[in-house]
């Protein structure tokens, strides 16, 4: 029986979630999270195969509480389930350790599918994701801008660009506005923008919004 630990903080999400796996009889929700601390917390104290792992939740980023989980327990298999869209930050946590990097539009049998895939070991990723590793990797000149910005730097960015203030996203993260502008200021150096509405045109044109 394979023991699942879903964090997300949305509860109706974690409750759609258990409904999928409990059609399943090889696996079993044996923790719920609904932020990165917690899980962190839930899996330095008890054993499980995978973990569902959404990318955006209060507090540190999903990207970073992936990170977080690979050097602790590096063999243990993360799905990344996200409402956002493979072009946002499916290479991303494939780089940082992910096993699979699904979207909340999937499927119900796909999710057991990649559940299944993962805890054997395998990785799950569509077509169109290895089709953007492999561009990633062959020749990272060709890259697009955004693909130089660290996690926070593009985390920021897509903030930005849906429309939330400064101080907005300086409360949800956590950090002060200082900072924040900071990483605008180094956003907008690296990938040649002059303003915001620049920034938000670059982010619609590549698909970077949900």
């Amino acid at each position: 029986m394979k023991k699942i630990i879903i964090a997300d903080d949305h509860e109706i999400v974690r409750a759609g979630l258990k409904q999928i796996i409990a059609g399943d009889s090889d696996m079993v929700v044996a923790g719920e999270a609904t932020n990165g601390q917690e899980l962190l917390e839930m899996v330095r104290k008890k054993k499980y195969d995978v973990v569902l792992l959404d990318i955006k939740m209060p507090g540190r980023s999903g990207l970073e509480i992936l990170k977080q989980l690979k050097l602790e327990q590096p063999s243990l298999p993360v799905l990344v389930l996200s409402m956002h869209p493979e072009e946002q930050y499916a290479v991303r946590t494939i780089k940082a350790g992910a096993s699979g990097y699904i979207t909340k539009e999937t499927a119900p049998e796909k999710l057991k599918e990649a559940i299944h895939k993962v805890c054997r070991g395998g990785k799950y990723i569509s077509p169109t994701l290895a089709e953007k590793l492999a561009d990633s990797i062959a020749d990272s000149r060709n890259n697009p801008l955004h693909e130089y910005l660290t996690d926070r730097e593009f985390q920021v960015l897509c903030m930005i660009a849906s429309g939330k203030r400064i101080t907005d996203i300086a409360r949800e993260l956590f950090l002060s506005v200082k900072t924040i502008s900071t990483y605008r200021q180094r956003i907008l150096e690296k990938m040649h923008l002059k303003n915001n509405a620049e920034l938000t045109h670059y982010v619609i044109a590549n698909g970077l919004l949900e």
